[in-house]
């Protein structure tokens, strides 16, 4: 899985960045939280991403912090939210202030978000709620950061395009959760044949 990238900023469009490593290009689709914090075409960046690997397309998710990339994989693994409306979602509020709506349970918040209707909003908080850490002093929220073998092993069976029901279902049945994350992907994947 490609996690991150650092090259020169190629070009830089609204939903979508060139990002030039070593003469490869990467094309990137980015919220537009990350496009406002980008520096001018030229300038070297580091991109932290997401790749979605799907039957039909090979597809690159890139954020400017590693709170928006944790809030992206944690929104897609929401029933019926998937990477589209995940960037949408994080195009239209800063990942402290979705974090701020769903702990405040503020449904009229997230439904002014792009793509997302009431009933979206009702899962997002109750999915959700579990998810976010509990905001410290201050305002500023944190999202899970300490290292989930079982969560990285969901993403990572996701990314080779399995559904996330389908992951979940498979590592649920795994009789040593605790193991590596390499060794949970192993026996899930044998769960999924």
């Amino acid at each position: 899985m490609i996690g991150r990238l650092r090259g020169v900023l190629a070009e830089k469009n609204l939903n979508e960045v060139l990002l030039d490593v070593s003469g490869v290009g990467y094309e990137i689709e980015i919220p537009l939280t990350t496009y406002y914090h980008l520096p001018d075409p030229g300038a070297e960046v580091t991109i932290h991403t997401h790749l979605v690997v799907r039957e039909d397309a090979q597809l690159l998710y890139g954020f400017g912090s590693l709170d928006e990339r944790s809030l992206f994989r944690t929104l897609i693994k929401v029933n019926g939210v998937g990477p589209k409306l995940a960037i949408g979602i994080l195009s239209g509020i800063e990942a402290k202030a979705f974090a701020q709506a769903v702990k405040l349970k503020d449904v009229k918040a997230l439904v002014a978000l792009p793509g997302v209707g009431k009933k979206t909003a009702e899962r997002l908080i109750v999915e959700m709620q579990d998810r976010l850490v509990d905001m410290p002093a201050g305002g500023e929220t944190s999202l899970p950061t300490k290292a989930d073998p079982l969560a990285d092993a969901e993403a990572a069976l996701i990314n080779l395009g399995y559904k996330p029901q389908e992951a979940s279902r498979a590592l649920a049945a795994i009789e040593n959760p605790d193991d590596s994350i390499e060794n949970l992907i192993k026996h899930a994947l044998k769960n999924l044949i």
